[in-house]
C-alpha cells in the first residue's frame, strides 16, 4: 500500500562529505502582505505559539493521503484500507515521537484543551487535582476538584510547593497537572522532578506539552511522565487534530468521551462499549487528515531537532538581548533572565497598549505577534500586577534574522513616538 505519511527526505552532502538534512521549511514563509501605506513586505510571522505554520513536508504528505482519503476502520474497500493503515500508522508515529511505553494510548483529539477535557472526564471520581495558576486555561479549568498553586518564585519552590500539595490531598486518585512550557514566558518546567515528587505521593502527572514539542524533543519513558497532551496545529500541522498519550486504565474504564458509532462494541438493549483506550474515546469519523499531517510533522522534526534547537536559541538570543537594549520594553519573567526556555518572549511597552502596539506592527511592519493575557490570566495577573495586557512574540522554523531586527526596530520606533 502506498506510504502517505511524510517522505524521507533525501540527504544532502556538504562538501567535507557529512551527509545532513535540509531545515525543515514551512509553507508561506515569505507571502506578502499590505502596508497601512499601500506597500507590501514579507510577512514576519512571530506568532508560533498561537498557531505554527504548515511544514511543506506536511503539506505534501495530506495531498498524498487526499486521493485515498475514506473512513477508516469500517469499509473493505482498498481505499478505506489504505486510510485506515495510515491513521493507525500516525498513532505508532506518534508514540515514538513522545518516548511513549508500549502500552499506552495513544487518543486522537482535536487539540490541547480537548485533550484535557478528556483527561478530566476519566479521572476515577474524587479524584483530587493540583495545578500551578501559571498555567494555560487548557490545562487550568476543566478539573471538578483542583487545588491552584500561586506562581512559584523558583523551579525548586514549584517542586516544594507541588510535593506539599500532594501530600495534603485526601486519600485516593491523585493528579499533577502541570506545563512543560509557558505560552507566556517559554520558560522551561522541571518535569522530571515533578515526576518524581507525583510519583512519591502516590500521584500521577499529566503534562501541557503544547508548546515543549514544536521547540524540543520530550521522551515520556526518560522523564516517567504519566500523560501528555499536545496540539497539532503548533506543531506545524494545522489540521484540527490533538493528542492524549499516556496510561490506558483511566482511560479504559472511563465512560466513552463521545457517545456513538466505534466507541460501542455492541449496542442492544444494553451498550457495551469498546475495550480499548483509543476506540472508547475516538467515536465518530475520525480527523483522518488531521492525524496524517501531525504525524507527519513529528516524522519531519524527530530527525531536526539538533538544529532546529541551536537556530532557535540564537534567534531568542537575538530578540532578548533587543528587547533589553530598549529602555521603554520589559520583558515578562517568572524565574528571571537565565532561565531556559523556548522561543517564546513576551513583554510590554511603557506608554503603550498592548492592542496597539500589535497593530501598529502589523499595519506599519508586516509583523504579527499576540497581545493579551494569552488564555493564561491569572499568570499575566500575577506578571503585571493587575489587569494589563501584554505583547507576545514567539519564532519557529520561518523565522528570519531580519524578522527579530524588524521588530526590534519598529519597537524602538513605537517606544520613541
Amino acid at each position: 500500500m502506498p506510504t502517505l505519511l511524510a517522505p524521507i527526505t533525501p540527504a544532502v552532502t556538504r562538501p567535507e562529505g557529512v551527509r545532513v538534512r535540509p531545515f525543515p521549511r514551512v509553507v508561506g514563509a515569505d507571502v506578502p502582505v499590505p502596508l497601512r501605506d499601500g506597500g507590501h513586505v514579507p510577512y514576519a510571522n512571530l506568532d508560533y505559539a498561537a498557531s505554527a505554520p504548515c511544514l511543506e513536508a506536511v503539506h505534501e504528505a495530506v495531498t498524498r493521503a487526499l486521493p485515498y482519503y475514506s473512513s477508516v476502520h469500517r469499509g473493505a474497500g482498498y481505499a478505506s484500507q489504505v486510510t485506515t493503515g495510515a491513521y493507525e500508522e500516525a498513532r505508532e508515529t506518534v508514540r515514538s515521537f513522545l518516548g511513549a511505553w508500549r502500552r499506552s494510548a495513544v487518543v486522537f483529539t482535536r487539540n490541547t484543551t480537548d485533550s484535557m477535557n478528556l483527561l478530566a472526564h476519566a479521572v476515577p471520581a474524587g479524584t483530587s487535582v493540583v495545578v500551578f495558576e501559571t498555567e494555560h486555561h487548557a490545562s487550568l479549568l476543566p478539573w471538578k476538584r483542583a487545588v491552584r498553586l500561586p506562581a512559584p518564585a523558583t523551579p525548586a519552590e514549584a517542586i516544594s510547593a507541588a510535593d506539599r500539595a500532594l501530600r495534603e490531598s485526601p486519600t485516593g486518585s491523585r493528579l499533577l497537572v502541570v506545563t512543560a512550557a509557558s505560552n507566556v514566558t517559554g520558560e522551561l518546567w522541571p518535569l522530571g522532578e515533578l515526576a518524581r515528587v507525583a510519583h512519591r505521593n502516590g500521584a500521577r502527572i499529566a503534562v501541557d506539552a503544547a508548546q515543549l514539542v514544536p521547540h524540543r524533543p520530550l521522551d515520556m519513558t526518560a522523564l516517567d511522565l504519566d500523560y501528555v497532551a499536545f496540539s497539532g496545529h503548533k506543531l506545524y500541522a494545522p489540521f484540527g487534530a490533538g493528542v492524549l498519550a499516556g496510561r490506558a486504565d483511566w482511560l479504559r474504564a472511563a465512560e466513552p468521551y463521545l457517545r456513538g458509532g466505534g466507541a460501542s462494541a455492541s449496542v442492544g438493549a444494553t451498550t457495551r462499549w469498546a475495550a480499548s483506550a483509543e476506540q472508547r474515546h475516538e467515536a465518530g469519523s475520525p480527523n483522518v487528515l488531521g492525524a496524517i499531517a501531525l504525524a507527519a510533522a513529528c516524522e519531519t522534526l524527530s530527525p531536526a531537532w539538533a538544529d532546529v534547537a541551536a537556530r532557535e536559541e540564537a534567534l531568542v538570543e537575538r530578540l532578548r538581548s533587543g528587547l533589553a537594549a530598549l529602555p521603554h520594553v520589559r520583558e515578562l519573567t517568572l524565574w528571571g533572565d537565565r532561565a531556559p526556555r523556548v522561543g517564546i518572549v513576551s513583554f510590554i511597552v511603557d506608554g503603550w497598549n498592548a492592542r496597539d502596539v500589535a497593530l501598529t506592527l502589523s499595519e506599519e511592519h508586516g509583523i504579527g505577534v499576540r497581545d493579551g493575557k494569552f488564555c493564561a490570566h491569572p499568570f499575566v495577573r500575577h506578571l503585571l500586577g493587575g489587569e494589563r495586557t501584554a505583547v507576545r512574540a514567539s519564532v519557529g522554523l520561518g523565522t528570519s534574522e531580519e524578522h527579530i531586527d524588524r521588530l526590534l526596530t519598529a519597537l524602538a520606533e513605537l517606544a520613541a513616538r
